[in-house]
C-alpha cells in the first residue's frame, strides 16, 4: 500500500485498540457485540465439568480449576455465545439470550398438520453479523423465497445448541437451516471459529436424526458472506426442494 493508506491503516488499527481497551475497562464487549453489558452466566448445580465450554471458546474467556468446572475470565468475553452452545447440560445462559428463549421462540412457530392447510414450516436460525445483514440486503432489493420459512437470527452458529434442533424437529418442523458465516482457511466468521465448530457439530446432530429415523440432510448449514446476499435465494429454494423431496417430518402431529 501507499504511504498515505499506511498511515490510515496504522492509524485506524491504534484507535481499535484504543477502542477495545477502553471497552474492558467499562466491562463491555468489544467489536462485533461492541457495549453489550451481558456477561454468561453458569448454573454451576448442574455442571459435569466436561469442559466442553473451555475448550471451545474462540476467546479463551473460561479458564477452569483442578476439577475442570469453569472458571470465567470477562475481561475475554465477546458474548458470542460458542460456551452456551457447546454445553450438552445446558448450564449456560445469558439474561437476554439462552437455550430456553429460543426453544420459546421455536415453540411459538406455527406449524400446519399438513401440506393442505399451509404446506410445509422450515426454520432458519440466521447468524447476526454476515447471513442476517445479507437477508435483509436480499430483502431490500425484493428477492423472494418460499412462504414455508421462519426466520430467527441468532449471534453466531457457533451459539447453536443441540437443544434447539430437537425442539424443531419435535415441534414438527419439517427442516433447519442454519445460515452463517464461512468458516475454513479464509474464514470470515466475526467469533473466529464459530461457524466452524457448528460444522463439526453437525456429525452428532446427524447421528441423533438417524437414531430417530429421520433423514440427517433435514438440518443443514450453508456458509454465506454479506456481499453475497444474491445467492440467499436459491440456498432456501433448494433446500426446501430437498426438504418436499423427503416429505413431512414424520413426527408432526404428535
Amino acid at each position: 500500500m501507499s504511504m498515505s493508506t499506511a498511515k490510515d491503516d496504522a492509524a485506524g488499527a491504534a484507535l481499535k485498540s484504543i477502542q477495545c481497551l477502553e471497552s474492558i475497562n467499562r466491562g463491555v464487549a468489544v467489536h462485533p457485540r461492541s457495549g453489550d453489558p451481558g456477561y454468561p452466566k453458569f448454573n454451576m448445580v448442574r455442571c459435569t465439568q466436561c469442559k466442553r465450554c473451555t475448550e471451545e471458546c474462540p476467546f479463551g474467556a473460561l479458564d477452569d480449576d483442578e476439577k475442570g468446572t469453569p472458571e470465567p475470565n470477562t475481561t475475554r468475553c465477546r458474548r458470542c455465545g460458542t460456551c452456551m452452545g457447546a454445553c450438552p447440560e445446558r448450564v449456560i445462559s445469558f439474561d437476554d439470550y439462552s437455550v430456553s428463549m429460543l426453544n420459546e421462540m421455536i415453540g411459538s412457530i406455527q406449524v400446519p398438520e399438513d401440506e393442505e392447510e399451509g404446506g410445509y414450516r422450515m426454520l432458519v436460525l440466521v447468524c447476526e453479523n454476515d447471513a442476517y445483514p445479507a437477508l435483509d440486503m436480499a430483502a431490500m432489493r425484493k428477492n423472494k423465497w418460499s412462504s414455508y420459512v421462519r426466520f430467527i437470527p441468532i449471534r453466531c452458529l457457533g451459539s447453536v445448541n443441540t437443544q434447539w434442533i430437537a425442539e424443531a424437529m419435535s415441534k414438527g418442523l419439517d427442516g433447519v437451516l442454519l445460515l452463517g458465516c464461512k468458516y475454513g482457511d479464509d474464514y470470515q466468521c466475526h467469533f473466529i471459529k464459530g461457524s466452524e465448530l457448528c460444522n463439526k457439530r453437525m456429525d452428532n446432530i446427524g447421528e441423533t436424526l438417524e437414531r430417530l429415523q429421520v433423514e440427517a440432510e433435514r438440518v443443514q448449514q450453508k456458509q454465506i458472506s454479506i456481499d453475497e446476499y444474491d445467492k440467499i435465494p436459491k440456498m432456501i429454494d433448494d433446500f426446501i426442494e430437498q426438504i418436499e423431496g423427503f416429505g413431512p417430518n414424520p413426527y408432526k402431529g404428535f
